[in-house]
């Protein structure tokens, strides 16, 4: 177990080791049996198994992320109000939330487990509950905290870039495992909603001992080691390092829209697969293609870095998302399946693309705002740009479960074993590759002004530097 890093003067940081990377990488794949996992089938659990309708769902994620949106901030004061202790300022707060977490995540999945005779309103303000519970409390303290930590490791520009590739890695990994392990078992159950709350329930329950051994490898396998001021800093310097933070700001905006694009594709994912491509099993082919971009898309993430930056890099990934979604909108998937993944597969170069560079750019605005304003405030600054991610998160459920709704999708139909109305597949094919097109241009278009350069950057840097060097003699 690693040491406190000193509170004051100059810390000469050691290099990163492969097993720092894979053990930030096993925190965000811990993260993902929770976060993914109600991206991916919470909409489809609650409309095939419980029986309510999606629009209802997709107002649900609307409301809940956008609580989850406003308790990131109190998230991240939080964890800049702390003091470092001996595992260090941000790990504490992983260790503490993480059971609760994953024992949230398995309840929302046993609805009918727990009640079996729940419908209707009761039905929806179960859901409510522990939706809220899994992603509004626990999910946030645990991931508002490990997100902060990079900043924190290393301010290497390049140890950023793999840092963050290895998230990527360690999301693609737990989504494969959710796609391989949950999409059999949708296929075999698709018109059995008793049998399908019986498998899930048991899955839920192994994720809570596999989540566990993740985050204690992450817990005791990480090192922060940037030197930071002795006391915590204010909500009223927090505040001002936060809306001088220009690249934050802009890189929050570019994030909103993204995240509106990318969560519209989790939400309507599993209705692609069964209703348009007519095999379930295409769920996990779907991500498979989707997640396998990242072993792409992460070697080149240093390439781009040193090359054409990571604001040109974001714009380029954003382009191959659009073309990945008018591949989905498009293609003839109801004769030819097997084009759903190589539409998965260019959206997934994109996606992993730029989310990889997106908490690459996030750390960066760390340094940003502490140069403009001498206050280091890694849990605030993350738990603003998590703000806006969430705000994406709520809107792409949102305008995900609607579009099934004005697709012409009906969860009673679904719930009760019988097929949708013709023209549905089609209507449902359209929106998805229409949102995630839109969307992806949105966010293009912000980032193409956002205002800090790679250049610029290693000035900063160089200039914090020299500041903590001066205040150490």
């Amino acid at each position: 177990m690693d040491s406190a890093v000193p509170a004051t003067g100059v810390l000469t940081p050691r290099k990163l080791t492969t097993r720092n990377y894979l053990a930030y990488a096993a925190g965000d794949a811990a993260n993902n049996l929770s976060f993914t996992m109600a991206g991916f089938f919470l909409i489809l659990y609650y409309t095939n198994v419980v029986g309510i309708e999606g629009g209802v769902v997709g107002t649900m994620f609307l409301v809940v992320r956008f609580v989850d949106a406003f308790t990131d901030l109190f998230a991240g004061r939080a964890v800049d109000a702390k003091k470092p202790g001996k595992l260090g300022k941000f790990r504490p707060f992983v260790l503490w939330f993480s059971l609760p977490l994953l024992l949230t995540s398995m309840a929302i999945y046993s609805a009918k487990t727990f009640f079996p005779d729940i419908s209707g309103a009761a039905a929806v303000a179960y859901m409510y509950i522990t939706y809220l519970l899994m992603g509004s409390v626990f999910y946030t303290l645990v991931n508002i905290a490990y997100g902060s930590m990079a900043p924190a490791i290393t301010q290497n520009p390049l140890e950023r870039g793999k840092l963050a590739a290895f998230r990527g890695y360690g999301a693609s990994i737990a989504i494969l495992g959710l796609a391989f392990a949950i999409a059999p078992q949708i296929r075999a159950n698709v018109g059995n909603p008793e049998a399908l709350q019986r498998s899930l329930f048991l899955t839920t329950a192994a994720f809570v001992v596999i989540g566990m051994a993740l985050y204690l490898f992450l817990v005791f396998n990480t090192r922060e080691q940037v030197a930071r001021p002795t006391s915590p800093v204010s909500m009223k310097d927090s505040l001002r390092t936060l809306t001088t933070n220009k690249p934050l700001l802009w890189l929050s905006l570019g994030a909103v829209l993204f995240l509106t694009a990318v969560t519209a594709l989790s939400t309507l994912g599993s209705y692609i697969a069964i209703y348009v491509q007519q095999d379930a099993q295409f769920i996990a082919w779907n991500i498979l293609a989707q997640t396998l971009a990242i072993l792409v898309v992460g070697p080149l993430i240093p390439v781009i870095v040193r090359t054409i930056g990571k604001r040109a890099g974001y714009v380029s990934f954003s382009a191959v998302t659009i073309v990945g979604a008018a591949v989905l909108a498009f293609s003839p998937l109801g004769d030819v399946p097997l084009l759903g993944p190589v539409a998965f597969l260019l959206m997934g170069l994109g996606i992993n693309g730029v989310n990889t560079l997106m908490w690459a750019l996030e750390a960066d605005t760390v340094e940003y705002g502490e140069w403009r304003t001498g206050n280091r405030t890694e849990g605030t600054t993350y738990a603003a740009f998590s703000f806006t991610r969430k705000m994406g998160q709520a809107l792409g459920g949102f305008v995900g479960g609607f579009a099934l709704t004005w697709a012409g999708f009906s969860a009673a139909r679904a719930a009760g074993g019988e097929t949708q109305e013709e023209g549905v597949a089609e209507a449902i094919q359209l929106w998805a590759g229409g949102i995630v097109a839109t969307f992806a241009l949105l966010s293009l278009l912000v980032m193409v002004f956002y205002p800090l350069t790679e250049a610029k950057f290693r000035e900063i840097t160089a200039d914090i530097a020299a500041r903590r060097a001066t205040s150490a003699r």
